[in-house]
Parts: C-alpha cells; structure tokens; sequence
C-alpha cells in the first residue's frame, strides 16, 4: 500500500506521514480521512482551486493531470509546475511514496472539516 507525507506551509503544523493507503484514493481524501486539514469548496468535482496542493514527490503515482485541473490551477494561489488539486491527485500504485506540500490554509476561503 502506498504512503503519503503531508508537510506544510505554515511551520507551525507538524508534518504528518500516513502509510497503508490504498490506490484509488485522492490526496483530498487521504488528507480528510487522516485529519489532515486541505480546504476544498466544490465537492471534489474539480470546480474550484481551493484544495490546490504541491506534489513533491510521487507524481507519477498519480492519475494524469486533465485541461480541466490545469484550468483551475491557474487560479489558485501561488501555482507551480509541482501544483495539483487534492480531489484530482488519485494514487495508482500501490507501492508509491508521495509527498505533498499543503500551501498555508490561512490564505484560502474554504470549507473546513
């Protein structure tokens, strides 16, 4: 099964390390099933950029990314090439190790779990 760490932005959050997830989860849900706080707006429906996030490492564990999500990453906050959504970043493989960097929360209007 495959790992995800999660660091963060804001130093103040210690970064977290969740191992045993299975394929066919998106970071978004990984994050929401650990308590792992990413804001996110449009129900997982890749209508928005509030669960934008940086794949550090891992990225080609994760489904390709769509016209769609590159039209709403160019919204968000701060994107680079390493930018992403939460709800779009499916993991396919079983035995990757994928880092993620959450952009600071503080800045994003978002629903909150």
């Amino acid at each position: 099964m495959a790992t995800v760490k999660f660091t963060f932005e804001d130093k103040d959050i210690q970064p977290v390390t969740v191992e045993n997830v299975l394929t066919g989860l998106s970071i978004l849900e990984v994050a929401e099933d650990n308590h792992v706080h990413l804001n996110h707006n449009c129900g997982e429906v890749c209508a928005c950029s509030t669960c934008h996030v940086y794949v550090e490492k891992g990225d080609e564990a994760l489904e390709e990314i769509s016209d769609r999500e590159e039209d709403f990453i160019d919204r968000a906050i701060n994107p680079t090439i390493e930018s992403r959504l939460g709800c779009q970043c499916v993991i396919l493989d079983e035995d990757a190790t994928i880092e993620i960097k959450i952009p600071d929360q503080k800045q994003i209007i978002g629903h909150e779990h």
